[in-house]
């Protein structure tokens, strides 16, 4: 049988079973990798080969980094002094930590900032008896449509800011203003998704008013050692290009520092790693791989191109709109690195690139909100509300996604029409 053939079914039945929930997720997706290698598709060593390790090991460094920051009490101080500020109101803390999902995401990776802000939120929601789920949501949309507005937000940008030698502004500019925008639809559209659920009882918001945020501190040397280990983080994510460190050694840096200063009990820590969240990476990882390996994702990216006969503007609007779908469903990494020969190779032949850069940017970044296993980020907080009893299931995640996707694709495509429309 066709190896591409194999690929793909296996790659469509763990889909499948991850979307249905007859399986787990982590089981769907390691057996698809066992299929595989089962019929041959690739052997074990081009298998490992595919799993991306940088982003394994910036989820297993921030896992540990914030397993220890975790025991300093800086969560509970956070959210106990952003409910204040917010007088309970969960409408506004949503809105708050959306803000907050956003900008950190612009500057920090994705994962990162989940695994930060997510503690918070579970804390905020047992504080004030609420379903975390609409601001794990929320969270989620946010730290895609923040990663997008920058050259350092989301990995597909680094690739094709380096490729098209496009500037930290140029992404700002072009990526960074519709992202505003959709920011601001999102804020009326998780309105409309949440609102009439976002009640605190009164006697709630009273203890929680009455609450003094200092005495959540449980250590006070660890949190200020924690608030340090943070913004040399932040800082080491917006340089590690220049000091040519991949994430994955900022992070397990950080993570290992923590383990090393904090004085937890290191076996504490480490089992509280998400290690099913790894394992479904690991597997999701090799099942793209398959694609990559056979063909599959070349042929797609081939068919993009021949469907548009040339046309700027129309390759434009196909490649937001298929880089977006394609995207909530496979890594958005190994697609973009297809599609960038062959905008190279249509810029060799007079074409205008700059429209597509920005096009496969915003989609390709701004698909993972599509479906619960288009980013890292959906996976790893769904991940931590499954964890603490509040699943979010593929079905329940897809109403909201899809929705939050097509509006980002509908301002995305007004903006490049007025960036590009009149010039290309």
């Amino acid at each position: 049988m066709n190896q591409a053939l194999i690929a793909g079914l296996i790659f469509l039945v763990a889909i499948i079973a991850i979307m249905t929930e007859k399986v787990n997720r982590t089981t769907a997706s390691i057996g698809g990798m066992v299929l595989l290698l089962a019929f041959k598709v690739m052997n074990l060593d081009q298998a490992i080969s595919y799993i991306d390790f940088n982003t394994i090991g910036v989820l297993i460094g921030m896992m540990l980094f914030v397993g220890v920051i975790k025991h300093s009490g800086l969560f509970e101080y956070i959210s106990i002094k952003a409910a204040k500020l917010a007088h309970g109101d969960p409408w506004k803390i949503m809105v708050l930590f959306v803000v907050l999902t956003a900008v950190c995401s612009a500057f920090l990776d994705n994962v990162t900032t989940v695994l930060l802000m997510g503690p918070m939120t579970m804390t905020i929601a047992r504080l004030l008896e609420l379903d975390p789920v609409p601001t794990l949501m929320a969270q989620i949309f946010a730290s895609n449509i923040g990663g997008t507005a920058t050259m350092i937000g989301d990995p597909p940008n680094i690739m094709i800011g380096s490729e098209a030698h496009l500037s930290f502004a140029s992404f700002l500019f072009n990526t960074g203003i519709p992202c505003v925008f959709i920011l601001l639809v999102l804020f009326v559209m998780l309105r409309l998704y949440y609102g009439k659920h976002l009640h605190a009882s009164e006697s709630a918001i009273r203890q929680v008013m009455m609450l003094d945020e200092k005495k959540a501190i449980v250590d006070a040397r660890l949190m200020k050692q924690s608030i340090v280990m943070i913004v040399l983080v932040i800082i080491g994510f917006m340089f590690h290009d220049q000091f040519e460190y991949q994430t994955a050694f900022v992070a397990l840096a950080a993570g290992g520092i923590m383990m090393l200063i904090g004085g937890i009990d290191i076996d504490e820590v480490v089992a509280n790693v998400e290690w099913p969240t790894l394992l479904f990476f690991a597997g999701l990882f090799v099942l793209v791989g398959g694609l990559e390996k056979t063909g599959i994702i070349a042929a797609i990216a081939k068919v993009i191109m021949s469907a548009t006969g040339g046309h700027v503007i129309l390759t434009m609007l196909v490649l937001l709109w298929a880089s977006a779908f394609i995207s909530s469903i496979l890594d958005n990494i190994p697609f973009v690195a297809t599609l960038i020969p062959f905008i190279n190779a249509m810029g060799a032949h007079g074409m205008n690139t700059e429209p597509l850069w920005w096009a496969i940017s915003l989609g390709a970044c701004l698909g993972g909100n599509g479906t619960l296993i288009g980013a890292s980020a959906n996976v790893v907080l769904s991940g931590i509300a499954g964890k603490h009893g509040y699943p979010i299931t593929f079905q329940a995640y897809l109403k909201k996604g899809i929705p939050v996707m097509v509006m980002s694709m509908i301002v995305s495509t007004i903006w490049l029409l007025l960036r590009f429309g009149f010039t290309a």
